[in-house]
């Protein structure tokens, strides 16, 4: 098989999260450790960090990438889901792995893992230990995918933890309450294990310092010891006033960086008393270069100017507040948001912060769990949000862009899978 057909084979033969939702999700780790077995237990082989959360996982994932890149490291990076191109999720030092590596995986490997039946993350996530081993990186960033306890990112032995912070998410899986969802989150500490915990709440502190106290592991908690002293948007994103490091350019933009940064600061000196040669200099020019150093896409993500275009993967009640309030804060004429959601998440929720003078795009993601657009807009009628529905999210990217006057703001966003289609697409669209 080819690459395309290759990618077929796994869409088609084994049950995918991303496009299908509940139904690709098995509980327990049996399948996960019986690869493990198989590929000789790969992870043991390098050094990991392992990250959680509800929001945020992914730009501190990415941007620790960035700063141990810059300190020399060989650095393999797991992430998901993927926006355009299923080797995202799988890189080093910011290269995606090629695509015979996936094709000449699935075909030495599927005479084992076809019995097995194993979700698409199960079998990702074991191509990814096994690439990262392959390749002899020095250590690996893992983002969790689906909660912690139960994750199967879940078998590493990591030199850190961090857990980003808890939102209502996932509910069908995690619970219904943030103390629930925290306790599953929780479940990526390990003994002995030095975890940071960036945003807490009455609810989830405790749970996460009863897990630390179990599992005799080192904890801090961030928004205890706040070391960015002022932010503020700048050309290149947010230019930050730290403790440590006094004046520090993040590339990445979006109110929400400036907790994430908190909290990457706070695992930089974990890090850096674990004895990782962490300099300095690499983490000015980490923070300062972390899309072009790791292929990040998506984070307050600007595609054109006159009008401003931005795109950004926020997807749920914490996501998109945090969203709002920088479209608040942001100078424009009038503002047009083309959004979709996806059928298993709050819509209401989501939908309740979100500005109500704005013209609204509804439009769906080329995916089975995408939303109908005529049943986004009747919900979000009820939150006094107005607009046309529109089959794809390139008609209704399109339909903005002709409607918007060169001081406008075009805001795309409301699921990773809009975004993912507005990138795919950014030819068609004539975007930067």
């Amino acid at each position: 098989m080819d690459y395309q057909n290759t990618l077929k084979y796994l869409y088609e033969s084994v049950p995918m999260f991303q496009q299908i939702g509940s139904g690709a999700y098995k509980e327990g780790l049996a399948n996960t450790r019986a690869l493990d077995e198989y590929f000789e237990h790969p992870h043991r082989k390098y050094r990991t960090i392992h990250v959680g959360g509800t929001n945020g996982k992914g730009s501190c994932s990415h941007t620790l990438a960035a700063i141990l890149q810059e300190a020399g490291y060989r650095v393999g990076l797991y992430t998901s889901p993927h926006l355009v191109d299923f080797r995202e999720r799988i890189r080093i030092n910011g290269e995606m792995m090629p695509e015979t590596y996936v094709v000449d995986f699935v075909e030495k490997h599927r005479s084992f893992f076809e019995p097995l039946h194993p979700s698409f993350f199960e079998l990702t996530t074991a191509m990814a230990f096994r690439y990262f081993a392959d390749e002899k990186v020095d250590v690996a960033l893992i983002e969790v995918g689906l909660g912690g306890r139960l994750d199967c990112t879940n078998i590493i032995t990591p030199d850190l933890c961090v857990i980003t912070n808890i939102s209502l998410d996932h509910t069908q899986f995690l619970g219904n309450t943030l103390a629930e969802i925290a306790g599953e989150k929780a479940g990526i500490i390990k003994k002995g294990t030095p975890v940071v915990i960036g945003e807490a709440t009455e609810e989830t502190r405790p749970v996460f310092a009863g897990k630390a106290e179990e599992m005799h592991a080192p904890i801090v908690f961030a928004e205890d010891d706040n070391r960015i002293l002022k932010a503020e948007n700048s050309d290149n994103g947010l230019l930050y006033e730290t403790r440590e490091y006094g004046c520090l350019q993040g590339e990445l933009g979006g109110y929400y960086q400036i907790k994430n940064t908190n909290t990457i600061l706070h695992a930089l000196s974990q890090l850096i008393a674990l004895e990782y040669a962490i300099k300095e200099e690499n983490i000015r020019h980490g923070f300062a270069r972390v899309n072009e150093l790791t292929g990040l896409m998506g984070r307050w993500q600007k595609l054109s100017d006159h009008p401003l275009l931005i795109c950004d993967t926020g997807h749920n009640t914490g996501g998109i507040t945090y969203i709002t309030q920088h479209l608040q804060s942001t100078v424009y004429a009038h503002l047009h948001t083309a959004t979709g959601l996806l059928n298993d998440k709050d819509t209401p929720a989501v939908l309740n912060p979100l500005p109500q003078d704005a013209t609204y795009y509804f439009t769906k993601a080329s995916v089975k769990r995408a939303l109908p657009e005529e049943e986004l807009k009747r919900t979000a009628r009820e939150f006094g949000l107005h607009g046309n529905t529109y089959p794809t999210v390139t008609e209704a990217v399109r339909a903005a862009q002709e409607k918007s006057l060169p001081k406008d703001f075009i805001f795309v966003g409301g699921s990773s899978f809009i975004v993912a289609d507005l990138l795919a697409n950014r030819n068609a669209l004539d975007l930067d």
